[in-house]
């Protein structure tokens, strides 16, 4: 049995950085805690991360711990210089280099060689690679230069669950199993950075994010995709393998028009269920569901995308036995959207050709 020593979670609110360069008490306090080994939760551009010193593997264990994460399930070294990206790193490829220059810091992760004794074992898996980005928000870079260390950092939630865009979602997953939380208000990019593995031959995809397939290509030529991970294998990336971001209720996603989705609702309630729509701005009112949660607009899709998964964890609230989503175009951050509905529907999805 899981075993969590209970603690008194702190939350840290920093409303507003004025000064990038002014290390704010809040930040001091959570320092000393990550210098003790403790983890941290803490805002990035994309959602909130769970912190822990990257060498220390008793601190590293404590994310595995309070997540309830599979132990096979690599994490992204999260740093806020160069210096400290080729601590960790083996070797730095030109074109990685390319990449980090043009996204740096942003919502990008590059999967390295990784530096011998540099990092935990228990934070690449036993993999010869490690994944490493610098997060554009001032919060995460400021914690990070305070503390002096590389930070493991996956999402702050519950194995399996939405990740967290406020602090409120951290604190209902992960209340008296990490050790505080420093509230900077909501994420922005809303869904976690896109994975890109750069450890030999062509860069390969193992998970789209905030930057898309497009601005990569732009900007290094050839990009592929990895394949899926089947149940046997060991992922190279967080991400790849496992059912993550579901909301309680079992989640269909259904390609198809509104009027489709709309007698699947029929059908499912002439059955006796409470059912639930995520659909957007523009068709909010097409759909007559017990309840309907408009996730961005279609003539933006980073709208979706920051929405996301804040509108999954409102469903928890409704009770709904079941939730219908709407499909969404793969392209720029659809890609990332797409996924990471697939994730959370654990495959399941409907389409009207095949009804």
């Amino acid at each position: 049995m899981e075993k969590v020593k209970r603690l008194k979670t702190r939350v840290w609110v920093v409303d507003n950085i004025v000064d990038k360069q002014q290390v704010y008490p809040q930040i001091r306090e959570a320092v000393e805690w990550l210098r003790a080994g403790e983890v941290i939760a803490f805002p990035t551009e994309t959602v909130y991360g769970l912190g822990a010193d990257a060498a220390n593997t008793a601190a590293v264990e404590k994310i595995f711990a309070a997540k309830g994460r599979p132990s096979d399930n690599p994490l992204i070294v999260h740093v806020a210089s160069m210096a400290q990206a080729e601590a960790v790193a083996a070797s730095i490829p030109p074109m990685a280099k390319t990449l980090m220059e043009r996204f740096w810091p942003g919502p990008l992760t590059l999967v390295l060689p990784k530096r011998a004794k540099a990092v935990s074992e228990r934070v690449t898996a036993g993999l010869p690679t490690v994944a490493v980005r610098m997060p554009d928000h001032p919060l995460a870079l400021a914690l990070i230069e305070a503390s002096g260390l590389a930070l493991a950092a996956p999402s702050a939630n519950r194995s399996g669950r939405p990740s967290p865009t406020t602090a409120a979602h951290v604190l209902a997953d992960l209340d008296g199993r990490i050790a505080g939380v420093i509230d900077g208000g909501p994420t922005g990019v809303g869904v976690e950075s896109t994975v890109l593995d750069c450890s030999g031959g062509v860069p390969t995809i193992l998970r789209p994010g905030g930057v898309t397939k497009e601005a990569l290509i732009e900007a290094i030529g050839r990009v592929e995709e990895a394949a899926a991970v089947d149940d046997e294998a060991a992922p190279k990336a967080p991400g790849m393998k496992y059912t993550h971001y579901a909301p309680k209720a079992p989640l269909w996603i259904v390609a198809g028009p509104p009027a489709f989705l709309q007698r699947l609702v029929d059908e499912s309630r002439a059955e006796g269920k409470t059912v639930g729509v995520l659909t957007t701005e523009e068709n909010r009112d097409q759909y007559a569901a017990d309840v309907v949660l408009p996730c961005g607009t279609r003539q933006a899709l980073e709208t979706v995308a920051s929405r996301l998964y804040d509108t999954l964890r409102r469903f928890d609230e409704t009770n709904v036995d079941l939730i219908y989503s709407e499909a969404f175009p793969e392209e720029g951050i659809g890609a990332a959207i797409m996924n990471r509905l697939r994730k959370a529907a654990g495959g399941r999805a409907i389409s009207e050709q095949r009804k």
